[in-house]
């Protein structure tokens, strides 16, 4: 239960579904209530596959090209110290990958719900990589079942937040979600921070 709750907890501060609630309402305007339950569903669908699939190929990843787990940490790291900073700047879209271009092409879509929602916005490299370094620390299937446990409960909150998404941006508004953002950000800083400490304590216990 611990490791499910902090797998949990790391996976939504590093997702921050909350964050991604501006271009999801701005991506949905004119759309029905049935269509957007739709949607909301097919995004948290997609965004548990690529979740699962990167965690279950965590161990062929890093062996095809010759990584440790311990520099997967550290290269994680600075990608999450990358996301928090991003976050608690206010721009989350643009260190997501959603930019001007990714903006153009979703408005020309009519199926947006793999990309951009699912990816980039909401499974990215830091979510990616935290799963990958998840994997190979835990080898017992116990501890990971109970990460992927962790995935599919955050797929779910992923699609109840989609689906509370008016509500919630009406309730707290661009302000008040922008709050949440820099809070996430600042837990996903120390979570980068964290995984670059354990990485090199690894690597220079190794070296000597």
């Amino acid at each position: 239960m611990e490791l499910f709750l902090g797998a949990l907890f790391s996976l939504f501060s590093i997702v921050d579904p909350p964050g991604a609630l501006p271009v999801y309402v701005s991506l949905t305007d004119g759309m029905t209530t049935k269509e957007r339950s739709r949607l909301a569903l097919h995004t948290s669908l997609y965004f548990l596959l690529i979740l699962v699939a990167f965690f279950l190929a965590g161990t062929a990843i890093l062996g095809f090209f010759g990584l440790s787990v311990y520099a997967m940490r550290i290269a994680g790291g600075m990608v999450l110290l990358s996301t928090g900073f991003g976050l608690m700047s206010g721009s989350f879209n643009k260190h997501r990958g959603y930019n001007e271009s990714v903006k153009a092409d979703a408005a020309s879509r009519s199926e947006i719900a793999f990309t951009p929602m699912a990816m980039p916005l909401l499974s990215g490299p830091g979510s990616i990589s935290y799963l990958i370094t998840q994997f190979k620390q835990h080898p017992e299937w116990s501890d990971r079942i109970a990460i992927l446990a962790a995935i599919v409960a955050m797929g779910v909150l992923v699609y109840l937040t989609l689906r509370a998404a008016p509500l919630l941006f009406k309730i707290f508004g661009t302000g008040g979600l922008n709050a949440i953002a820099r809070i996430m950000g600042f837990l996903v800083v120390a979570i980068g921070v964290q995984f670059i400490v354990d990485g090199l304590v690894h690597l220079i216990g190794v070296v000597e």
